[in-house]
């Protein structure tokens, strides 16, 4: 089954690297069969605050049913950064349940997850594979847990010779970096994969075995 997703982004970067990110997730790293990726951008102080997240998941989920097909499995993700200060497990779970006050309906299956401490963190988690790529240097140092330390924008800044402009650089980033390194490195990641992962089609169980003729059984005591 297609899916087709709404991401809330807060950022311009994200809302133009998003598509692609996914779209490597789904493709490259899941196998997945066709996703159609929707960014529905909102400001940061709205998806911070219950009023403001169900005008914005209102609005989306509108969006990602506005479509003819009814083949899609339909997936609404909400992504916020959670810029160091909140538990990434504990306000998603709460997100959620806000989002779920405005949509309840099954065909609109809604996750959150919230890159810690930004999104910026998963380019750090994947220096290995960014050396020498979009003007970083070839010898990029790897940090060891950069979710712990609290690396983004400010790393991403200190390594690259040049100003640092979302738009342009988000997507050029997403499009080279190591999906599976940054899985290996990052929680928060390895969270978006799993959220996509579990809307990739399930494989029908095996149909059992045919069963083998067999000689018919001869009569017994007749001559």
């Amino acid at each position: 089954m297609p899916l087709r997703v709404v991401v809330i982004v807060e950022g311009h970067g994200e809302d133009e690297a998003i598509r692609t990110l996914l779209e490597r997730i789904w493709y490259d790293l899941l196998g997945g069969d066709y996703i159609e990726v929707i960014p529905w951008r909102a400001k940061q102080g709205q998806l911070r605050k219950k009023e403001g997240l169900s005008r914005v998941v209102e609005a989306a989920a509108i969006k990602l049913h506005a479509t003819e097909r009814t083949d899609f499995r339909r997936l609404l993700l909400v992504m916020i950064d959670t810029e160091g200060e909140e538990c990434p497990k504990t306000t998603a779970a709460g997100r959620i349940e806000w989002a779920r006050e405005v949509r309840s309906d099954p065909a609109t299956e809604i996750a959150c997850v919230m890159p810690n401490p930004m999104f910026e963190t998963w380019f750090a988690a994947s220096a290995d594979s960014l050396r020498g790529k979009n003007d970083l240097p070839p010898d990029l140092p790897k940090p060891e847990n950069p979710e712990g330390i609290k690396l983004g924008k400010s790393w991403v800044k200190k390594h690259l010779p040049r100003k640092y402009k979302e738009t342009i650089d988000q997507p050029r980033f997403v499009g080279r970096m190591s999906l599976t390194e940054c899985k290996d490195s990052s929680r928060s990641f390895c969270k978006l994969v799993k959220e996509i992962h579990q809307r990739l089609p399930t494989s029908p169980a095996p149909a059992p075995p045919a069963a083998k003729d067999q000689p018919p059984i001869p009569e017994q005591g007749l001559t």
